[in-house]
């Protein structure tokens, strides 16, 4: 999955949810991004994202992965 689509997958479950997302372009070194949702925050890399990074990133923003798609 690419990021952008995890990104995009992320924002929909947030708006289903009426829980606040941030996307930080700045705030991760180099090509990472930093994303909060709701009280959670994690920092995504850029390109390509394997399914167990995915997975990783789903469990620390307190996501299931199965609800993102």
């Amino acid at each position: 999955m690419k990021r952008e689509a995890l990104v995009r997958a992320l924002r929909r479950y947030a708006a289903k949810r009426n829980l606040p997302f941030d996307l930080d372009k700045a705030g991760g070194k180099g090509k990472h991004y930093r994303v909060r949702l709701g009280d959670a925050v994690t920092t995504m890399q850029s390109g390509e994202l394997t399914p167990l990074l995915v997975d990783r990133i789903c469990k620390q923003l307190g996501v299931d992965p199965s609800a993102i798609g």
